[in-house]
């Protein structure tokens, strides 16, 4: 499939572009936006990520596939690839992206479901790397954040499942979750094809006894190996 596939996902729009023309991509692909469910029940579940080894120039992005509900490992991809974007916050997809997408391509199922190392909705234009990723692929993705990007919320309650709503002028972008009592919460957000409170539920479908899901934690140990 792959190298077909990788093709017609990075012809979805130009990405050797300025900062300004890729908020300019943002904002158009943002009204593409299904912040609603439109899927099947997931068989396979997936976790993406990105590291940057050594003098940070290259990306490592991993993907790692677990059988849902069982969360029983399946498959994984590793791609290592030139930086062509620099670090600049809120543009992290034109950093990340491409290589996310040259992983997922070379594996030999793809999944049903992505949860992303990162922000969906929760994001200052509403397109964070869940919603880019999601956009190009059509699977459903979600983000999951270890940290706030934009947005308030009131204080978590701290029984595990509990949650509060993360707001940003006015709307409601994600939830911050509590996957383990005593644990700092995370940060959920819809990406495509996906509602937030489905979102919520298959994070904490996701999670066993680590604060994080078993699909990131998969796909960060992947993406912070050895280059």
């Amino acid at each position: 499939m792959r190298n077909k596939i990788y093709s017609k996902w990075l012809q979805t729009h130009a990405w050797d572009v300025t900062a300004k023309e890729a908020v300019a991509i943002q904002q158009s692909l943002r009204e593409q936006l299904l912040l609603e469910d439109s899927f099947e029940p997931p068989e396979v579940v997936a976790g993406v990520d990105a590291g940057f080894p050594g003098d940070g120039n290259t990306i490592r992005a991993a993907v790692a596939t677990l059988k849902f509900p069982s969360l029983e490992w399946l498959s994984s991809s590793v791609i290592h690839k030139p930086v062509l974007f620099p670090y600049i916050p809120g543009l992290l997809s034109f950093r990340e992206v491409p290589a996310v997408l040259h992983a997922l391509a070379n594996l030999e199922r793809l999944p049903d479901m992505i949860l992303c190392d990162g922000q969906g909705y929760a994001h200052p234009r509403r397109l964070g790397i869940a919603c880019h990723l999601g956009l190009i692929t059509d699977i459903p993705t979600i983000g999951v954040g270890k940290t706030r990007l934009c947005g308030t919320h009131a204080e978590v309650p701290n029984e595990k499942g509990s949650w509060v709503s993360l707001e940003d002028k006015g709307e409601v972008i994600g939830a911050v979750l509590r996957t383990r009592q005593g644990v700092a919460p995370i940060y959920v957000s819809a990406g495509h094809k996906i509602s937030l409170n489905s979102a919520i539920h298959y994070v904490m479908a996701c999670v066993t006894r680590y604060k994080l899901p078993e699909t990131t934690r998969a796909a960060h140990r992947l993406a912070s190996g050895p280059a």
